[in-house]
């Protein structure tokens, strides 16, 4: 019995080993990666390289118009898929018979949210822009973005909606409220902390995908900034990748230096999304 017990207890070490081994590395991993894209792109880091145009020559390039491609995809992206995703979340988990069609759909959203992103790109460029004739623009761009997020969004809320516990439907059914009373002011508003985590995730996955946009075949040099949905565009994966393939040096550094722009766009628009999350959790809680 004490034998067994100390067994238990050594795996028990040897698996806390194993995890803590795993983030270590994946965390250092991480940390090479930034200090490598910051050694290398801090020295081009300035406002001319973020207001200047894409150029032939390093000391001129900036990344003002695939800033502005990926501000407008992620913007319009996220005004699709986020209102999208939590109704048919709300449908499947609150109004959805239990059935094998039921059944059947759910299995088939986990199933699209593993499809590798290239699939969507060339599924975006057939019925957006050749099939609809929306043509190689923004509009097609962010569709094509949504199809790829809309399965994550859809999955994590309905977990979101699913961990509200259910004396919660219930007390709201018992003060006579109808379905949608009770969805509307007690299940999401409890379940949206959750919601936004789900989309943050979503939206981040959407900000650095460049094989979508290339199959939709964003511009990677562009001269000009988009200033409607229906514009031509480019987005920062596309240039950054578009720079690291060019010969001279000079272009992987700003190539280094459109991450750490790339970075802090993800980072600012996960912030604005956090601080609403904490906002709508404080005052569940009150």
């Amino acid at each position: 019995m004490v034998g067994n017990e100390g067994l238990r207890h050594l795996k028990g070490r040897l698996l806390l080993a194993a995890g803590v081994f795993a983030v270590s590395l994946s965390l250092l991993s991480l940390v090479a990666l930034l200090l490598d894209s910051f050694v290398d792109g801090l020295p081009y880091l300035n406002w001319g390289f973020v207001t200047s145009y894409p150029s032939r020559f390093p000391d001129q390039a900036g990344i003002l118009p695939a800033l502005f491609g990926t501000i407008w995809v992620v913007g319009l992206t996220a005004l699709f898929s986020f209102p999208l995703g939590v109704f048919a979340a709300v449908y499947l988990e609150e109004y959805a018979p239990k059935n094998r069609l039921t059944d059947l759909i759910q299995l088939n959203i986990a199933n699209l949210a593993g499809v590798p992103s290239i699939v969507y790109g060339l599924l975006g460029l057939g019925l957006f822009v050749q099939s609809l004739a929306m043509g190689r623009v923004i509009l097609a761009g962010a569709l094509t973005m949504t199809l790829l997020i809309l399965p994550v969004i859809i999955i994590t809320s309905r977990e979101a909606i699913r961990s509200v516990p259910k004396e919660y439907r219930e007390g709201g059914f018992a003060l006579g409220a109808t379905r949608w009373q009770v969805t509307r002011q007690i299940v999401l508003p409890e379940a949206f902390p959750g919601i936004l985590t789900g989309t943050i995730l979503a939206l981040s996955r959407a900000i650095g995908e460049a094989a979508p946009m290339i199959a939709i075949a964003a511009l990677a040099y562009v001269r000009f900034l988009p200033t409607s949905p229906l514009d031509r565009f480019t987005v920062m994966p596309i240039q950054i990748y578009n720079w690291i393939n060019m010969p001279r040096v000079e272009f992987r550094e700003l190539a280094a230096a459109g991450i750490i722009i790339l970075l802090i766009v993800l980072l600012a628009m996960n912030s604005v999304a956090i601080f609403i999350r904490n906002k709508y959790q404080k005052r569940a809680v009150g």
